[in-house]
Formats: C-alpha cells, sequence, structure tokens
C-alpha cells in the first residue's frame, strides 16, 4: 500500500511574502521618487499623479484579463511571469532617460509593465496561500497582507535614506536595486510547491457569484476598505505637513510609515490570535475604529491626537481588504481565481477612486468658502474638508459588514458550498475537486 507524501508548503508561504514586499515596491516606490523626478525631468503634478493612476488602470485591467488563463493553464507561469515583468519594468523605468528621447515616455512604460506585474501578484497571491491546506485561513490570509505593509514601511524608509545619503540624482540606481527582489522570486516560484486548485468541472462560475447578493455586497465591503486604506495612506504625509505644519520628511516617513506599522502589526496580530477571534466581528470593530480616526484626523486641532488617529487608522483598516477576500473564500471555497480577480479590481477600484476623491474636494473645498473657518488656510481647508469626506469610505464599509453579520455571519455559513458540492457528496471526499496548480 502506497503512503502518500506529505507536502510541505512553508517555502511556498516565504515566496508568498516575499511577492508582497515585490507588491509594496510596485506601489510605493515610484511616489517616494516624486521630487527627484520633478526635479530632473520636470515633470508636472498631473504627470506625477498620472502615473499613480497609470499604476492603479494597469492592474485592475490585468486582474480581470487574467483570471481565465490562470484557471486554465494553472497559476506556476503566471507567478513566474509576474516577477519577471517586475524586473523588466523597475529597470526600464531606471534606464528611461537613455532610452527615450522623453523620459515621461519611458516612465510611463515602464509603470504599464510593472504594474501589469502587480496586478498579477494581486490576483495570485492570495489564493496559492488559499489553496494550501489549513484550518485558519484568515490567520493564514491577515499575516499574508501584513508583509505588504512590512514592505511598504521598508520601501519608504530605505529608499528616503538613499535617496539622502546617494543623492536626488542617483535615483536610477535605487530603481535597479529593488529589481533583486523579484529576481530572487522568480527562481523561488520556479521550484516551490503549489497546492492544487478547485478542477474546472466543480468550480464555481463567475456568473454563479455575481448573482449572490452576499458576494456582492462583499465587493462593495472591498472596494470601500481599500479606499479607506490608501486614502489614508496616501494623503497621510500631505495632511501631516500641510494642516499639521509637520516638516515633510518627518511627515513622510512619521505619517507613511507609522500608519503602515500598526497596519502591518494589526495584520500580523490577527494571524496570530485569529483562530480566536471571529473575522466579520474583528472587520466590523476595525471599521468603526477607522470611522472614529477619520473623524478625528479632519476635525481635531490638536496635533498630538492627529497623530494617534493616524497610527490607529492604520490598525482599523488592517482587517479590511484581507478579511474581505477571507469571507468571500468562505462562503464559496469551489471559486477559483475569477473570485480572487473580482475582488481585487474592486479594491484597485476604491483604491483609485478614494485618495482622488478626497483629492478633488482638497482642491475644490477652498473655492466654496470665502472665508476660512478657524483661521485655517486654503490648504489646510482643504485637506480636513477631503478627510471629511473620506469618512463615508469606513462608514459605508460598518454597514456592509451589518448586513453581512445579520444576514450571513453565523458559522453554519462557512465552507457550505463545498459541503453542499454533489462531487464530495457522490464520492465521500473532496479529491475530486482539485486540480494540480501547474497544470
Amino acid at each position: 500500500m502506497e503512503i502518500a507524501k506529505k507536502v510541505s508548503y512553508q517555502a511556498t508561504i516565504y515566496a508568498c511574502y516575499l511577492g508582497y514586499f515585490v507588491q509594496a515596491v510596485i506601489v510605493n516606490v515610484t511616489p517616494i521618487l516624486f521630487i527627484p523626478l520633478r526635479e530632473h525631468f520636470g515633470l508636472t503634478f498631473e504627470q506625477m499623479g498620472r502615473l499613480v493612476l497609470i499604476n492603479f488602470i494597469t492592474q485592475v485591467v490585468v486582474d480581470l484579463s487574467f483570471s481565465k488563463p490562470v484557471e486554465r493553464y494553472g497559476i506556476r507561469p503566471f507567478i513566474v511571469t509576474a516577477h519577471a515583468l517586475a524586473c523588466v519594468g523597475l529597470g526600464l523605468f531606471a534606464a528611461a532617460p537613455l532610452l527615450f528621447s522623453n523620459p515621461y515616455t519611458g516612465f510611463v512604460i515602464a509603470t504599464i509593465i510593472f504594474s501589469g506585474s502587480g496586478g498579477l501578484l494581486e490576483l495570485l497571491l492570495s489564493p496559492i496561500v488559499n489553496a494550501i491546506p489549513t484550518d485558519e485561513k484568515a490567520a493564514a490570509m491577515s499575516v499574508l497582507h501584513s508583509f505588504y505593509s512590512w514592505g511598504q514601511v521598508v520601501v519608504v524608509l530605505l529608499t528616503t535614506v538613499l535617496v539622502a545619503v546617494l543623492g536626488s540624482g542617483k535615483w536610477y540606481l535605487i530603481m535597479v536595486m529593488w529589481t533583486l527582489l523579484p529576481l530572487i522570486n522568480i527562481f523561488a516560484f520556479s521550484r516551490v510547491p503549489l497546492a492544487p486548485m478547485v478542477a474546472e468541472e466543480h468550480r464555481t462560475k463567475l456568473r454563479t457569484l455575481i448573482k449572490e447578493r452576499f458576494f456582492i455586497v462583499a465587493l462593495f465591503g472591498i472596494l470601500f476598505g481599500a479606499a479607506a486604506e490608501n486614502t489614508m495612506a496616501l494623503w497621510t504625509s500631505t495632511f501631516l505637513e500641510k494642516a499639521i505644519h509637520l516638516p515633510k520628511l518627518t511627515g513622510d516617513i512619521a505619517g507613511v510609515c507609522m500608519f503602515a506599522s500598526m497596519m502591518g502589526i494589526g495584520r500580523a496580530l490577527y494571524g496570530k490570535f485569529g483562530s480566536k477571534i471571529n473575522i466579520y466581528k474583528a472587520m466590523l470593530w476595525g471599521s468603526a475604529l477607522t470611522t472614529i480616526c477619520y473623524l478625528v484626523i479632519a476635525f481635531s486641532p490638536w496635533m498630538f491626537l492627529s497623530l494617534i488617529a493616524c497610527a490607529a487608522c492604520g490598525l482599523g483598516v488592517s482587517v479590511l481588504w484581507p478579511g474581505s477576500l477571507v469571507i468571500s473564500a468562505n462562503r464559496f471555497p469551489l471559486a477559483g481565481a475569477s473570485m480572487f480577480a473580482v475582488l481585487s479590481s474592486g479594491g484597485d477600484s476604491g483604491a483609485s477612486i478614494g485618495p482622488w476623491l478626497v483629492g478633488f474636494m482638497a482642491d475644490k473645498a477652498p473655492m466654496w468658502m470665502k472665508n476660512m473657518p478657524f483661521s485655517m488656510n486654503g490648504e489646510e481647508f482643504g485637506l480636513r474638508a477631503g478627510l471629511a469626506v473620506g469618512i463615508a469610505f469606513p462608514l459605508a464599509m460598518f454597514f456592509c459588514l451589518k448586513y453581512l453579520i445579520k444576514n450571513h455571519g453565523d458559522e453554519k455559513f462557512q465552507q457550505v458550498e463545498l459541503l453542499n458540492s454533489p462531487a464530495v457528496n457522490d464520492s465521500g471526499d473532496a479529491k475530486n475537486l482539485v486540480q494540480g496548480a501547474d497544470a
């Protein structure tokens, strides 16, 4: 009698952690280098903002375009390609002034390439970890997403320090340095074992998912949660500089890193103690805390209280995005990459819409007021007004969660689709439900 060898997925998990570090580089390194790029190439604020917009739009397009090919051809070729694209994109960005007569054209092309990598990473890393056999899916997903937060802290700190040490003229060396992480992971994902995914004949179709009220509410939930997270992440340093009047370097490092550190701590803590905590209630309390933090930041005149609220907001948003993926995966365990693709595109949409809306309000609000209240200048009033509008994001997430808890939050709903699957009922086990991840 042949005894099946137990597969260890520890190396796979470590590779996924590094993958989220790569994602943090893709999202955060360009904004940190905006000032050097502006100084050396005369880029306008609109051109710099356009690079961020291109980044998120590309990720949404990739999320939606590659779910079917991934389900058909397997995960491995796409996860390896994702890291190769990151290397090429970051390297091309560094070389753009040498290769293009107009460097900005090169920056745009490079951004599209490494943003395509980011979209694939977002599409693939969560289902890879979710497929690994464990009784603590929520904890595993939370720890995975915490590495984006730690990556964000490292990218911000190290890039800022290197710009100061090497000089802004050596910005391209920093971009080349960051290509080492995806290069390592190309070799890692070429070798590590990947857990089998749900077989196509048993997979929940996307057209079935979009008819489920639970899925639609969860999709809006991840949109609002991502908007709350990324709005604060992208506007914290500007708010601390312009509204709280901290020095720019202090605002950049203390603001972004403080927020990201608390977000990482929150995800790591849930990863350790998540088996004892109801994921729905954790997300509900997180959205409530985030709402309070937005209120304090928008209206508090006290610097110290605003700094505390910025940090606490990172803790509040920490479980919103990964939690949305977990409750959806629990509710629809036979859904494949298509479900994660749609959820990720919803998150990316919120991540772009939220910061843009706050920026729009920050520009327009001072024009609507003849006299600024409380002796505020136009910039401070605009930023506070924009963040006041941002209160709607965590508040909307709160009500989405209230609905899900009322109608679907009971444990009896967990894994309901798997238990009711004809394949399980007919065969007595779930071995027919999966196919090789390398297929």
